[in-house]
């Protein structure tokens, strides 16, 4: 959470001022980067939407669950090449700056790892968790091997962003588990004061 508002908003209002710099009309729209990042919420949303309502429907056939857990798969799988590809194209190349963000998104991988493994479980522990940390490894090998324009970067990670927010609220505030206010407080605490160290 402490990642989000410390990390991802200020990026996302830099971005906003590079597209409104841009020539074309389109790119330059008042709000653009927010735009996207609402897509990307919106899309990973309506995809959790569909995933739960053939996980909880009792009269889901094996097939249906399994096309559920392959859509929330190959989602995820995306999901985090994307994450992979724009490690490759971050903005801060420090170290102190690249060791915060693999913290910062190592533990956001371990938080999205605990919820998929609870949703789908053996399906997930058998081959989903190799999909996805190989999809990591992929997005990283095609950032090393292929250049975007600095305005599609922006766009991958304003959508990134919105989605990277959906699921932050949705497995790090859960509604259904058990969760505790001091821990989470003593989280975002302690997150927010590396961040400011770096």
């Amino acid at each position: 959470m402490a990642y989000v508002f410390i990390q991802i908003f200020p990026e996302m209002a830099e971005i906003q001022e590079s597209f409104s710099e841009h020539d074309n009309f389109l790119i330059a729209l008042e709000h653009q980067a927010y735009l996207l990042a609402l897509m990307g919420l919106c899309l990973f949303y309506g995809l959790e939407k569909l995933i739960k309502s053939a996980r909880d429907d009792e009269r889901a056939t094996p097939v249906k669950v399994l096309n559920a857990f392959s859509v929330h798969l190959t989602s995820f799988a995306v999901y985090n090449a994307l994450i992979g590809y724009l490690l490759v194209h971050r903005e801060d190349t420090q170290l102190s700056g690249l060791l915060f963000y693999a913290l910062a998104i190592g533990l956001h991988f371990l938080v999205n790892d605990f919820g998929l493994r609870e949703h789908h479980q053996h399906r997930y522990h058998a081959y989903g968790r190799w999909i996805l940390a190989a999809s990591i490894v992929v997005g990283w090998i095609i950032g090393l091997t292929t250049e975007l324009s600095e305005l599609v970067i922006h766009g991958l990670f304003s959508f990134l962003a919105g989605s990277i927010i959906l699921n932050v609220l949705k497995e790090e505030l859960p509604e259904d588990r058990k969760s505790r206010f001091l821990p989470f407080m003593f989280g975002v605490i302690a997150f927010a004061g590396l961040a400011y160290l770096q």
